[in-house]
């Protein structure tokens, strides 16, 4: 636990042993990678099926120890490319009686315990819900549910064990009804945004949504969707229905 002034928090990082495995572990793989492609490009030169067979024979063709140093030197620069990203990615969340700050290499933002009814761990994503049931927070981690759950519950903080509202959430189908007005239109570009794996895409359409009132979750390349409890009391009845976009997809 970290202390900044008078006030106690928690913060759940992965800490130095994830580091190390980054910076450490991740380089050496890559160094033995390239340890082993070395001593391998002579049998590998042999065999029809091999990709870039044009990359290993001239690998085979480069004189010893110049070859293995090389293959080494690439393997252990690739380790640290996977290890900057793994760092750049990782989830810092530190949490206090008051609020709760996420930061990345590219985002820091707090969101106050006020605004937040309860936290849960779903699918891998840290999930912060208002007292409407709609999304604050949705982000990707890999940290336990148990660290998570200890830092929250420290602090005072509604932790839930599951999503409080997995079962009122419906399979999105085409023109299904009882969503918003144009709701439907921006499912259907998530839909393909999916498809193509087009992540921050999905993403932007997923905050679209969730001014809507929809809120979503996924399995696989399926959407299912729920409504806040705002939009279900303060939705005109003709909104509903599902509409198509101009080219009728």
């Amino acid at each position: 636990m970290d202390v900044a002034g008078n006030r106690p928090r928690t913060t759940v990082s992965g800490g130095p042993l994830e580091l190390a495995v980054l910076w450490g572990g991740f380089p050496l793989l890559g160094a033995g990678a390239g340890w082993l492609l070395a001593a391998a490009t002579g049998w590998l030169t042999r065999l029809p099926w091999v990709p870039f067979s044009d990359l290993i024979e001239w690998l085979d063709r480069l004189p010893e120890p110049q070859a293995t140093l090389g293959t080494v030197a690439v393997g252990v620069a690739a380790g640290l490319v996977v290890a900057g990203i793994g760092t750049a990615e990782r989830l810092i969340v530190t949490v206090d009686p008051a609020q709760v700050r996420l930061r990345r290499s590219d985002q820091d933002r707090t969101v106050a315990r006020v605004d937040t009814r309860v936290v849960f761990l779903a699918d891998k994503h840290l999930v912060l819900l208002d007292g409407d049931g709609a999304e604050l927070v949705r982000e990707p981690t890999d940290h336990s549910a148990t660290q998570l759950a200890a830092a929250f519950r420290a602090h005072g903080w509604g932790w839930a064990d599951d999503d409080p509202h997995r079962s009122a959430y419906r399979l999105w189908v085409p023109d299904l009804p009882g969503l918003p007005a144009g709701a439907d239109a921006l499912l259907r570009a998530r839909e393909r945004a999916v498809e193509r794996d087009r992540r921050d895409d999905a993403r932007e359409l997923r905050r679209e949504l969730g001014l809507l009132g929809v809120v979503l979750r996924d399995e696989g390349k399926r959407q299912y969707w729920r409504l806040t409890a705002r939009a279900v009391t303060g939705r005109p009845e003709q909104s509903t229905s599902a509409e198509r976009e101009p080219d009728g997809r």
